[in-house]
């Protein structure tokens, strides 16, 4: 949990302070719980990248890359499970003393990919950190405590894939197709010894 700094409160639609004592109770109430009231511009996110490391979108498998390594993010929220792919952008490198932030909902969620116009400009300061979340409560079908997971812990290196016309073959055609390349080169090997005067 963290506050936001001036370029993300300046995107914020500044919220209208009710005059009904019962609601204005509701939220004095919800302050105590752990809910903001909306005149507080307190956001939840996951940090993904802290100073000094270089944060992108995506592998070909369409994860997080922080410092050349996917990431392994088990906790994302696709709302429309048919479109599970996130918003692409250039490699950020996140300033020192900064932290770089993405929510859960991944295509819903107004994080550092966009406040401040993106780019560095998304980035939170980590001096305006003031927590963290221990339990989802929305969507109600995402009820449960937020375990500790580190998604660079388990970061694997992005790899090179192989063209995509390969990535359909089996082993199979690959082995049969380098048979006629080490055919032809024992052939070939064996007329030059033959031309240089040499037992085959």
């Amino acid at each position: 949990m963290f506050k936001g700094p001036p370029a993300w409160i300046n995107n914020e639609i500044a919220p209208q302070e009710s005059s009904n004592i019962i609601v204005q109770g509701l939220r004095g109430l919800g302050s105590l719980v752990g809910f903001a009231p909306p005149d507080e511009r307190d956001f939840v996110k996951r940090v993904i990248a802290v100073g000094g490391q270089t944060v992108q979108c995506c592998d070909p498998q369409g994860r997080m890359i922080v410092d050349g390594k996917a990431l392994d993010e088990p906790y994302i929220h696709w709302e429309d499970p048919s479109v599970q792919e996130q918003k692409t952008f250039e490699p950020v490198k996140v300033p020192a003393g900064m932290v770089w932030v993405q929510g859960d909902n991944r295509n819903n969620s107004d994080d550092s990919r966009f406040q401040g116009g993106g780019g560095v400009n998304g980035a939170v300061p980590v001096d305006n950190i003031i927590g963290k979340a221990r339990i989802i409560v929305l969507p109600p079908s995402r009820w449960g405590g937020i375990t500790d997971h580190n998604p660079q812990e388990s970061a694997q290196p992005v790899a090179l894939g192989a063209p995509a016309w390969q990535s359909g073959l089996p082993l199979g055609a690959g082995i049969a197709a380098a048979w006629p390349a080490l055919f032809l080169g024992r052939k070939l090997k064996s007329g030059l010894r033959r031309a240089a005067g040499r037992k085959p």
